[in-house]
């Protein structure tokens, strides 16, 4: 009796490829050099949009920012509540800020857009009565922008 082993031929040994063949298949020194030469393109335009998103986001630094802090809430009744704030803004510059109040489900139950005249001081407190529909658990700024 014979084993698979036996019964099995030996593969051929690698026979190398005629230049027509490499032709016909696409595997010339020209085609990998063209492969190359693409890959190097796309990672170099890749690099110069990168550089660019650097030095545009992170590095002008000229942007102004606006910084909140919400200091306290004080429910008043079923249809009110007084929200506490501090605001930062740069010096001269005028802003608008979103009061919200929430329920105890944390829905939206109040609403309130206050304008925010210029002032000499980068940092100040302000405080809002926001009117709800129904009774608030909390009062807080949703945000504020430059205007």
């Amino acid at each position: 009796m014979s084993t698979d082993d036996e019964m099995q031929p030996a593969p051929p040994a690698a026979l190398p490829e005629s230049a027509a063949m490499q032709q016909r298949y696409g595997r010339t020194a020209r085609r990998r050099f063209r492969g190359r030469l693409i890959a190097w393109v796309a990672g170099a335009g890749v690099a110069v949009v990168i550089a660019a998103w650097v030095v545009w986001a992170g590095l002008d630094g000229t942007s102004a920012t606006v910084d909140t802090q919400d200091t306290a809430h004080t429910v008043i009744d079923s249809r009110s509540v007084e929200v506490e704030f501090d605001l930062t803004v740069p010096r001269g510059a005028t802003a608008s800020c979103a009061v919200q109040a929430l329920s105890e489900k944390f829905a939206v139950v109040g609403w309130k857009i206050i304008d925010v005249p210029s002032s000499d001081q980068a940092t100040r407190s302000f405080s809002e009565t926001v009117r709800t529909s129904e009774l608030a658990s909390t009062g807080l700024i949703y945000d504020c922008w430059l205007t």
